[in-house]
C-alpha cells in the first residue's frame, strides 16, 4: 500500500511538470523509437505475420472493450478453439482456459517474455493477478506448440502478454463497473508521460469483488501495477512491480445433479453445513483461499544498430498464502485424527479446522539478441534460467473432541525445488520473393526435486514421503514455410516437436507410479486471404501425443483436476476464421473449430483396482468437437454496440467413452442413469457503449455503457468431474456404475442472465 500511495503522490506532484515536458517530447522525442524499444521484450517469443503457425493477437483497444472485471480467460473466450471455466459461475474468481481441449497446465504464459506459470503446478491462477488485463498493451495466443519461449513447456498453446508501454503524454483515468451478484471493479490509472525526454512513470490501482453466482462463492481482489522507465536514444530500462492479493471462498467441490435438485442450482457444499448449540444451520465463514503474489521485473532493451536489438530481464516473484478448511464427520475418506498428529488412536474421528500453506520464491533471468535486416532475414538467439523454491506445509488450528496440544500444530511439510533453463535459436529467411523458411530450435533442461512428508498416508499407517530428484532434457525443433503468393493470399505449413515434464499434481496424484514426460508432434497447415474489407482463412492441425497427461475426470482433495499418462492420443481439426466490414459502421467476425480428439486403446481399471480392460478409442475429456463464435459490431458516431454469440459442443468428463453411469440402489436395482457429460450450449452477450468528451473540463474521453451476459439465460455447466467405478459383465462388456450413490459426478453451473454497467473517464 505504501508503494501505491507513493506512486499516486508522485503523479500529483509531477503532473504540472509532465505537461510541459510532454510538449517538448512531442517535438524532440523519438516516440516511435521509444514504442519499438518497449516492445523488444516480446519480439523474440512472439509470432509475426510470416510465422507459419496459428495465432491470434489482441490489441489494447480490443482488451479494453471487454475488460469490465472478468478474468483473462473470459477476455480471450471469443478467440478460436478456446473454452473457459469459472468456479463461481460468473467469470470472477477461480477461472481457467483450455485451448483445443488441452488443460491450463499445458498452456505457457509469459509477461514481457518472463514466465508467469506456477513453476510446480505449471498452471496460472488468474485469481492472483486481479485486473492484470488493465495493464496489458497486447496479448498473443499461439495455438499448438507455438514458437520457443521461456518457462513452462508450451504443450497446447502459448499466451504472450506485453505490459503497457509508458505513454508519451500524461493522463489520469478511472474505470468503474458494477452489476449482478454484487460484482464490481474500480481501477485508477495514471502516467506522467515522458519527462525531459528521458523518464516516465505509470501505474494502476484496482479493486474487484463479487459474491459469485454460486452460494458463498465470493471473491475479493486487490492489486496494483507500477512501472518506471528510462528512455535513452537507443536504450530503454524499465522497473516494473505488480501484485495481487486475493481472498476467495471455496467453490471447487461442484454439486451433483441430485444435490442441485434438493438445494437449487447455486448449491455449494464447500464450508460443510453444521449445526450450532442452538440447532441453527451454518457454513464455515473462513472456508477461504488467501494468497499474495508480488512480482518484480527489471527490463533492459537496447538498440545496437538498425538491424540488431537486445533485451535482458531479471525477475523475482514472491508468493505466500494458504487455504483454510473446516472438516467434520471424519472417516468418509478413511482419514482419522491420527493423520494430523492429534492422537495415536487410528480409530479416533472428529472435527477440525486446518490450513494448507505455501511460501515460495521464483527468480531468474531471460535474454535474447534479435536481428532484422528489413530485407527478409530475421534471426534470434535467446534463452533463460529460472529457479523455484517452495515450502508446502499444513497446520491444524483447532480440533475436537481431541484438542491439539498447541495452536497451529504442523502436521506435514515438504519442499519443492525446480531449476529450469533453456536456449533457443530462430531464423526466418525469405530466400525467394514471397517464400520464406522458418527454423526454431530449442534445448530445455530442468531439474525437479521434492523432499519431505505429504499429507497423505498409506494403508499401513505410514506417511507418504516425497523423495525424488528428476532431471529432464528436451530438444524441441520446429520447422515451417510461409508463401505470400500475392499481397492477398498467404499459405503456410509447419511441423514442431514439444516435450513437457510432469507437474507437482501429477507426482502427488499418482504417488508411487512411474511417470513419463509427454511428447507432442504438431503439424499445422493454413491459408489466409486478406483485403481491405474482408479476411478469411483456415488452419488444419494434427497433434499426435505420446504419453499425454489427460484429465481423468476426478478431482484431488483441493478441487484440482487429476491427470494420468495415456500411451497414445491425438487431436485433429480445422480452425476457420473470417471478418467482413462492408461499410464503415458494421463489422462481422466469426470463427469456428471442428475437431476429433481421441485416446487410442483407452483402458479402464475395474473395481478391484488392478484389472485393466481395453475399451477401444474414446473421446478425450473436456475436448468439444465443435466450437463457434460470432460477433456483430456496430458503430455510429460515438455509439458502439456488439452482439457476441458462442456455441460450445458437448464434452466428456472422463476418457472412458461413457456418457453416463448406472446408479444402483441398496437392493441392486437400477435407480437412475447419472450423466457424465457437459452438454452443448449456446449463449449470447450484448455490449452497448457511448463515448464523448468535455475538453473545457479536461475530460478527454468518457465512455459509459452496459454489458449483458447470457442474454437468454441458457442453463449450462462450464466444468465438472466424474469418478464412477467399472466392472465387467458376463458378456465381457464393461459397465460404469455406482452403488446407491448419487454424488460421483459434479457440475459447475454458469450464471443465467446477468449484467455489468461500466464507466470510464480519461483526463
Amino acid at each position: 500500500m505504501k508503494k501505491i500511495l507513493l506512486g499516486l503522490t508522485a503523479f500529483v506532484a509531477m503532473n504540472a511538470m509532465a505537461e510541459n515536458a510532454a510538449k517538448r517530447a512531442a517535438v524532440s522525442g523519438d516516440s516511435l523509437t521509444n514504442v519499438k524499444l518497449q516492445e523488444v521484450q516480446v519480439v523474440s517469443t512472439r509470432a509475426s505475420k510470416k510465422t507459419p503457425m496459428a495465432f491470434t493477437n489482441m490489441t489494447k483497444d480490443q482488451i479494453k472493450a471487454v475488460n469490465y472485471g472478468q478474468d483473462v480467460p473470459y477476455l480471450l473466450s471469443l478467440t478460436p478453439s478456446i473454452t473457459m471455466t469459472s468456479d463461481a459461475g460468473n467469470g470472477i474468481g477461480y477461472t481457467s482456459l483450455r485451448v483445443r481441449g488441452t488443460d491450463p497446465t499445458r498452456v505457457n504464459v509469459t509477461a514481457n517474455g518472463i514466465p508467469i506459470n506456477d513453476a510446480e503446478s505449471a498452471g496460472l491462477y488468474w485469481v492472483n493477478m486481479g485486473d492484470f488485463a488493465s495493464s496489458v498493451q497486447s496479448m498473443q495466443i499461439q495455438r499448438g506448440v507455438g514458437t520457443s519461449t521461456n518457462g513452462a513447456g508450451a504443450f497446447g498453446a502459448t499466451l504472450s502478454m506485453q505490459t503497457e508501454n509508458i505513454s508519451q503524454n500524461p493522463y489520469f483515468g478511472v474505470d468503474m463497473s458494477a452489476g449482478s451478484y454484487a460484482s464490481h471493479k474500480e481501477t485508477v490509472r495514471f502516467s506522467t508521460g515522458i519527462l525531459s525526454n528521458k523518464w516516465g512513470f505509470q501505474g494502476r490501482l484496482s479493486n474487484i469483488g463479487s459474491k459469485g453466482y454460486l452460494d458463498r462463492a465470493s471473491t475479493k481482489l486487490n492489486s496494483y501495477f507500477l512501472q518506471a522507465g528510462y528512455f535513452g536514444e537507443n536504450t530503454v530500462v524499465k522497473l516494473i512491480t505488480f501484485n495481487g492479493q486475493e481472498e476467495t471462498y471455496h467453490a471447487w467441490n461442484y454439486a451433483s445433479k441430485y444435490e442441485q435438485s434438493l438445494y437449487g442450482r447455486t448449491y455449494n457444499s464447500c464450508g460443510l453445513m453444521y449445526t450450532d448449540a442452538n440447532g441453527n444451520m451454518h457454513y464455515y465463514d473462513d472456508q477461504t483461499d488467501n494468497y499474495h503474489q508480488q512480482h518484480y521485473q527489471l527490463l533492459w532493451n537496447q538498440l545496437l544498430s538498425k538491424a540488431l536489438t537486445m533485451n535482458v530481464a531479471l525477475h523475482y516473484t514472491k508468493g505466500e498464502g494458504y487455504y483454510e478448511q473446516y472438516k467434520n464427520d471424519y472417516g468418509y475418506d478413511d482419514e482419522t485424527l491420527a493423520e494430523y498428529g492429534i492422537t495415536t488412536d487410528w480409530t479416533a474421528l472428529g472435527t477440525l479446522v486446518n490450513q494448507k500453506k505455501m511460501d515460495n520464491d521464483f527468480y531468474g533471468a531471460v535474454a535474447s539478441l534479435n536481428f532484422d535486416n528489413s530485407q527478409g532475414l530475421r534471426a534470434t538467439i535467446g534463452g533463460g534460467w529460472n529457479k523455484y523454491v517452495g515450502d508446502h506445509f499444513g497446520l491444524v488450528k483447532w480440533s475436537q473432541p481431541v484438542a491439539t496440544t498447541y495452536p497451529n500444530k504442523e502436521y506435514y511439510r515438504n519442499t519443492g525445488k525446480k531449476t529450469d533453463m533453456n536456449v533457443y535459436g530462430k531464423v526466418d529467411w525469405e530466400f525467394l520473393s514471397g517464400l520464406s523458411a522458418y527454423v526454431d530450435l530449442q534445448y530445455r533442461h530442468l531439474n525437479y526435486r521434492m523432499d519431505g512428508p505429504t499429507d497423505e498416508w498409506n494403508d499401513d499407517h505410514t506417511q507418504k514421503v516425497f523423495n525424488f530428484n528428476d532431471n529432464y532434457n528436451f530438444f524441441n525443433p520446429k520447422f515451417g514455410i510461409n508463401y505470400q503468393l500475392t499481397p492477398n493470399h498467404r499459405f503456410y505449413a509447419s511441423y514442431a516437436i514439444a516435450h513437457k515434464e510432469p507437474t507437482r499434481n501429477d507426482y502427488e496424484d499418482n504417488f508411487g507410479i512411474g511417470l513419463k514426460a509427454e511428447r507432442l508432434n504438431d503439424l499445422e497447415v493454413g491459408y489466409k486471404y486478406q483485403s481491405t474489407r474482408f479476411t478469411a482463412g483456415f488452419n488444419l492441425y494434427w497433434m499426435d501425443y505420446k504419453d499425454q497427461f489427460v484429465l481423468t475426470g476426478e478431482l484431488n482433495p483441493i478441487g484440482e483436476a487429476k491427470a494420468i499418462n495415456v500411451p497414445e492420443s491425438y487431436r485433429m481439426g480445422v480452425e476457420l476464421e473470417a471478418a467482413w466490414m462492408p461499410v464503415d459502421w458494421f463489422r462481422w467476425d466469426a470463427n469456428a473449430t471442428f475437431s476429433t480428439n481421441k485416446v487410442k486403446n483407452a483402458v479402464v481399471t475395474l473395481k478391484d483396482k488392478v484389472t485393466k480392460v481395453n475399451v477401444g478409442d474414446t473421446h478425450l475429456s473436456f475436448s468439444p468437437d465443435a466450437l463457434f463464435n460470432n460477433i456483430f459490431t456496430f458503430k455510429y458516431d460515438n455509439f458502439k454496440a456488439s452482439v457476441q454469440s458462442q456455441f460450445v459442443g458437448e464434452q466428456y468428463l472422463t476418457n472412458s467413452g461413457f456418457k453416463s453411469y448406472t446408479n444402483y440402489d441398496s437392493n441392486g436395482d437400477v435407480e437412475s442413469e447419472v450423466s457424465m457429460m457437459l452438454d452443448s450450449h449456446f449463449t449470447t452477450n450484448v455490449d452497448l457503449s457511448y463515448s464523448f468528451a468535455i475538453k473545457p473540463l479536461g475530460l478527454k474521453e468518457a465512455t459509459f455503457g452496459v454489458s449483458l451476459y447470457n442474454l437468454f439465460s441458457a442453463k449450462f455447466d462450464n466444468n465438472g468431474w466424474a469418478s464412477p467405478k467399472f466392472r465387467q459383465k458376463a458378456d465381457g462388456t464393461v459397465e460404469a456404475y455406482r452403488n446407491d450413490d448419487l454424488y460421483e459426478a459434479g457440475f459447475a453451473p454458469s450464471a443465467p442472465f446477468n449484467f455489468m454497467a461500466h464507466l470510464s473517464l480519461n483526463f
